[in-house]
């Protein structure tokens, strides 16, 4: 991955600086490979240059192949990773001059046969005409984060009828809902693009939309949702005619002629492009509903029927439901989703609300990963700007710690709940940090996302720092811990110093946390083989193993920096 990094000149935590020695980048071929695909990693020294590179390929904190490397310049590493199916690896660099090393480096393979074990979903919201090479740099650009998915967001025209056709083929153009020029070819290349850095295509849409010509097309009046008994009024999502072609009006999801209808329309979507699944949407609790003869309907309650007939109709295909601030999310967790996803407005505010989410989404269906639409800075993207980047990074870092993922890259970074707005750039220094974490999530994926018991109370205690269990308290590290088969992974989130609890930042005020360094804490258990420390912000995730005590049925010790997040792997 593309890598500027944090790090050492050597293992003592307070030399921990901006680097200011290895200036180049690390690249991995692809986002994900297959079991037995070789993996290419490809080393651009940027003019530096080093004694030696010991690389070493890691599972968790078993090495797995330990190499030296005389290199200047660029070079690419070939490495044939075990055959088992879906893990992380770790990739650590440590630069070497005089016999001592001056920095690290890592990035991280996931080898994985179904990219919705381990979602990292990322999205694409604008296609005008595009050269491959533009379509490339969009694309070699995600490739860094790792992104396994995509979300092609309003790439379609009508939402009863995406792909306009033209006589028996694709129109060549089209307009979408927000009057927007969309190219069949822009679309298909992406799609074909995509698959070459391992990342799958989803294609979005409503699972209830209309536009108002809708009776023109086909869609009948009994098919569709109403404010009133006596269908006079249909449900419907204003918008700005200045801004829209028109508003979106609903239908009723487990009306059958309604599924036939849209599920038609769908098939001719993949006739022509080659897209790997439905990424679905919907509006929200929108109140007290009705159907066409009258009858009240809950709309979290029609959900599973759509998805276990489109299911039915689709099976190679994925499918995902945006349970949006997780209205309906049992029902649609019920169902054969294959990952959870959930779009988290107020009043869930809090890093705490983002962890609880993913928790109960994984006790509606404990096969499931979950990934979160969540819009840093909301307020602050109504103009230009920048993203905060102390807000970001305390966000994903409880994401993440927690097992989810977070919607937020694409062609740029996410502020909105519309896609193709960009107002808000991403800093050199947050672009960085973000590849650290993104390859964290890859590397140590199978003890933060696969499964194993989390544990809210862990009765870490330190007479250096002010340290608690979960949940999050201003002027604290607030601790959890995951068990994965042996392994126990205590995270620690730092809240010291943050000036809110609150993740949305909505006007890009969050404080950076204060830097812990070389501090103790003690954790009450007494049979340890090794502890080993990782963490995004320090040596680039490269793992350093620790030195401990056992005493009294207590072992200490030492963790040697935490900014944001950090993990302690105790075997």
């Amino acid at each position: 991955m593309l890598l500027f990094l944090w790090s050492a000149c050597n293992d003592d935590a307070a030399s921990v600086t901006k680097s200011t020695i290895f200036t180049g980048r690390i690249e991995t071929s692809k986002s994900i490979y297959k079991p037995n695909e070789s993996v290419d990693i490809t080393l651009y020294l940027n003019n530096n240059t080093f004694d030696e590179i010991r690389v070493t390929y890691k599972y968790l904190t078993t090495t797995l192949k330990e190499e030296t490397i005389n290199t200047t310049g660029t070079t690419t590493l070939t490495w044939q990773p075990p055959t088992d199916d879906f893990k992380g690896y770790a990739i650590e660099f440590e630069f070497i001059n005089d016999g001592e090393v001056v920095d690290y480096a890592s990035t991280a393979i996931d080898v994985s046969s179904d990219w919705t074990k381990f979602p990292r979903y990322g999205f694409l919201s604008k296609f005008p005409t595009m050269s491959a090479a533009d379509i490339d740099a969009v694309l070699k650009k995600l490739n860094q984060y790792h992104i396994n998915g995509l979300q092609f967001y309003d790439w379609h025209n009508k939402h009863h009828s995406p792909l306009k056709m033209d006589g028996s083929l694709p129109a060549t153009t089209w307009q979408d809902i927000a009057r927007r020029d969309i190219y069949f070819n822009t679309v298909e290349n992406y799609i074909e693009a995509a698959k070459e850095y391992g990342m799958a295509s989803m294609s979005y849409n409503l699972l209830y939309g209309t536009w108002s010509d809708y009776a023109a097309d086909g869609v009948a009046d009994e098919w569709m949702i109403y404010n009133d008994p006596n269908h006079q009024d249909v449900n419907k999502h204003d918008l700005d005619d200045n801004w829209a072609l028109s508003d979106i009006l609903l239908a009723d999801p487990s009306n059958t002629d309604w599924q036939t209808y849209i599920f038609d329309k769908t098939a001719l979507i993949y006739q022509h492009l080659d897209f790997d699944g439905w990424h679905l949407d919907q509006l929200g609790d929108r109140g007290t509903l009705y159907k066409y003869d009258g009858s009240s309907i809950a709309m979290r309650n029609t959900y599973a029927s759509f998805l276990d007939n489109l299911r039915s109709e689709f099976s190679d295909k994925k499918m995902v439901l945006n349970a949006v601030n997780q209205y309906g999310q049992p029902q649609i967790l019920g169902t054969d989703v294959d990952f959870a996803y959930t779009e988290v407005w107020p009043p869930n505010n809090k890093y705490a609300d983002l962890a609880t989410i993913i928790r109960n989404n994984s006790t509606y269906n404990n096969q499931t990963n979950t990934v979160l639409a969540a819009y840093l800075n909301y307020d602050l993207a109504n103009n230009q700007g920048a993203f905060n980047d102390a807000g970001v990074l305390m966000a994903d870092a409880v994401i993440m710690a927690f097992g989810g993922a977070h919607l937020e890259l694409g062609e740029h970074m996410l502020g909105k709940e519309y896609f193709p707005n960009n107002n808000l750039s991403m800093s050199s220094s947050l672009e960085r940090r973000l590849i650290e974490y993104y390859d964290f999530m890859v590397a140590y994926q199978n003890i933060l996302r696969d499964g194993g018991t989390i544990t809210l109370n862990t009765n870490i205690t330190s007479t250096d720092v002010q340290i608690d269990d979960w949940q999050p308290t201003l002027g604290k590290i607030s601790t959890f811990k995951r068990s994965v088969g042996s392994i126990t992974a205590y995270h620690l989130l730092n809240f010291d110093g943050l000036s809110s609890l609150e993740w949305r930042d909505v006007d890009g005020s969050q404080n950076k946390p204060i830097i812990k360094e070389n501090f103790t804490v003690t954790l009450p258990i007494n049979q340890v083989n090794k502890i080993t420390y990782t963490s995004p912000d320090w040596r680039d995730g490269v793992q350093k193993d620790l030195d401990f005590t056992i005493t009294g049925g207590s072992c200490t010790v030492s963790i040697p920096y935490l900014e944001y997040w950090g993990v302690l792997i105790v075997e």
